[in-house]
């Protein structure tokens, strides 16, 4: 546990500065373009590139050392960060926030591919999990990690917001820069005891999208799992499009990032939360407990433009979001033997991240050119103004209501699927999932 520790450290260090600069991106972005469609394709850019790269990642955490890959990714993001400072220091800032001009969409695709990259410390974390952690214990780690990314999601979302208000786009990226930097030179110094990766026969490809379908076709009904997992993050593509734009509309930049960070504690109370009382005996019921719970909040925390409602509706769901992700990793990494975690990981996280992008990219021109100035128009006040009140951002709060109901019944119906039942009879009967000869140090 205490080599988990650190290696969790670690990783809040790096998803910490990336996030930082990735909130910062959006933020600036937004500021100077006022430009909902230019938000969105920042977000849905960073989880199509996230879905491209996640199957590579997996490949990759399975056939080396979890610290040879921790090394690597901080090491890409680092350098990636250095040349999104050279490009900042060697144009002006109206060149780089012209969306019709090729340096902005370099400039933003360079810092969004080293946040990318260091998701790839991600996958190796989970299965560090199954490496270091007993599995009785596994939902309560699961948790910590939870607890972790909320931490590090408050501090983001204050400091980028503060950063781009008082500091700037250059100093912010001069900050990212040096703490990539620390956090590569402590992941060298962290010793995580594994043996080295057992090798299949033959040549391998740097994909191994057979030996991840053959992983989850091995646990039945996992694959559903993952699927509706896929489909939460459609939902999840709307909010990630929409939600800096509804904040913006209501605070200024500095306290949007202070708001923010203050409900980011959701994640961190959820997370601890999951850490101290685990997930109960059927993690694939609470997650769609919880996602149902998600759904209605998701309807309700825009259908006034009161920001104290929108904030207290924040908190509750990011409370809510550490037990989904903690329970779709605890049922991977019990009934998936752990040399094959990495390429399960990796295609799940391709899938689920290939949905938002879909949804971001689709729903942020969708929001700008046709919901929002309807409902800024008297038919759509008509028609939907008793419902949602009055303000300048009613045509996303209808896009927001309507997500919410659908992801309610999505999960309600999953109840009664024979996916559900088959796959919580094989988490209930799931041996541990440690191979002795692979994994001596997580005995």
């Amino acid at each position: 546990m205490r080599t988990f520790i650190q290696v969790l450290v670690n990783t809040a260090l790096a998803n910490i500065t990336t996030s930082f600069l990735w909130f910062a991106l959006t933020f600036w972005v937004y500021i100077e373009t006022q430009s909902v469609l230019a938000t969105g394709i920042i977000g849905g850019a960073y989880m199509l590139f996230v879905a491209i790269f996640s199957m590579i990642f997996g490949t990759i955490v399975d056939r080396y050392r979890k610290h040879v890959v921790m090394v690597l990714s901080s090491l890409v993001t680092l350098t990636s960060f250095v040349i999104a400072g050279a490009i900042y220091l060697a144009h002006p800032e109206s060149a780089l926030l012209d969306l019709g001009g090729p340096w902005f969409w370099l400039f933003s695709g360079i810092i969004l591919f080293g946040g990318v990259i260091e998701n790839m410390r991600n996958i190796a974390l989970s299965t560090t999990v199954t490496l270091l952690v007993p599995v009785e214990r596994h939902a309560n780690a699961n948790g910590m990690v939870g607890t972790v990314q909320g931490i590090a999601f408050a501090v983001t979302s204050v400091f980028s917001g503060l950063s781009i208000g008082l500091l700037g786009m250059g100093w912010t990226l001069a900050i990212a820069i040096a703490f990539t930097l620390l956090a590569l030179v402590h992941i060298a110094f962290i010793r995580i005891p594994e043996d080295k990766p057992r090798r299949d026969a033959g040549r391998q490809p740097i994909v191994d999208f057979r030996g991840s379908i053959r992983a989850i076709r091995s646990a039945p009904g996992l694959f559903a799992l993952i699927i509706f997992a896929t489909f939460n993050n459609l939902i999840g593509g709307v909010y990630m499009a929409l939600m800096d734009p509804y904040g913006l509309t209501l605070f200024p930049v500095e306290w949007w990032g202070v708001v923010l960070g203050v409900a980011s504690t959701g994640f961190i109370i959820g997370g601890i939360v999951i850490a101290a009382r685990g997930l109960g005996r059927n993690p694939i019921r609470t997650m769609l407990l919880v996602v149902v719970a998600m759904g209605i909040l998701g309807a309700l925390f825009t259908i006034r433009e009161w920001w104290w409602l929108y904030a207290v509706g924040i908190w509750l769901y990011m409370a809510l979001v550490p037990a989904v992700e903690a329970a779709e990793q605890t049922v991977i990494q019990k009934v998936v033997p752990f040399r094959t975690q990495g390429r399960v990981f990796g295609l799940a996280a391709a899938l689920e991240s290939a949905a938002a992008p879909i949804t971001a990219f689709l729903i942020a021109p969708i929001a700008q050119f046709w919901i929002i100035p309807y409902m800024n128009s008297d038919a759509g006040q008509d028609a939907w103004g008793w419902l949602l009140g009055d303000g300048d951002a009613r045509g996303i709060a209808l896009v927001f209501l309507v997500s919410g109901l659908v992801m309610v019944v999505v999960a309600l119906l999953a109840f009664t699927t024979r996916s559900y039942r088959t796959l919580s009879e094989e988490y209930e009967r799931a041996p541990e999932p440690s191979e002795p000869e692979e994994v001596q140090a997580g005995g």
